[in-house]
């Protein structure tokens, strides 16, 4: 033990020395914890418009979408892939952006609601108006999504073709004004 007249020297040193200690050990946590959660620029390719950006890749696309660029076109409604409100096309088809990480869809052509047609002169987009589908709106953005998807690969489905490729949930419950408007989209006859 230091004599007494030493030991406000020497505590004086045994603080320096934590601090010191604890500083390093803090700036090593820092650049730990900057190698874990390190961002990445992804290059993404939505509604014909490249986009770069500093997320992490894991990130889900919509909260790209939403939070990064904008477009809350693409809705949260569940979280799971299950009622359909944050329905994109990924190169053309149907997908669910709620549980995607950003980085499964690099290199692939994007398309938001936001993109389907910007002048709102896509059939669907007509037919969705004139046939009043939508009460609350919530889900249509998803809706539509999915029914141009349909329609891209069946131009003109049955009722039970509509049934098996829009499972999206309309808490509103127009599922059969949601059906008479993509018949009309596609030109068929609307079966009651």
């Amino acid at each position: 033990m230091p004599p007494l007249s030493l030991l406000p020297v020497a505590r004086e040193r045994e603080t320096r020395l934590t601090l010191v200690l604890a500083r390093s050990t803090m700036q090593n946590a820092i650049r730990s914890m900057r190698l874990f959660a390190s961002e990445t620029i992804m290059k993404l390719t939505i509604n014909g418009t490249q986009h770069e950006l500093d997320v992490d890749p894991t990130t889900p696309l919509l909260w790209v979408l939403r939070d990064y660029l904008g477009m809350t076109g693409t809705k949260y409604g569940c979280g799971i892939a299950q009622c359909g409100a944050c329905t994109v096309h990924i190169d053309g088809q149907a997908t669910r952006s709620c549980v995607l990480p950003v980085q499964a869809v690099a290199d692939a052509k994007i398309t938001t609601i936001e993109g389907l047609a910007p002048d709102a002169s896509h059939p669907l987009q007509k037919a969705w108006v004139e046939m009043n589908v939508p009460q609350c709106g919530y889900c249509q953005g998803g809706m539509l999504m999915a029914a141009a998807s349909l329609l891209r690969q069946t131009p003109h489905p049955t009722d039970e073709q509509i049934d098996a490729a829009v499972t999206n949930l309309c808490r509103c419950g127009t599922y059969t004004r949601i059906r008479a408007a993509i018949h009309k989209a596609a030109g068929t006859e609307v079966k009651s």
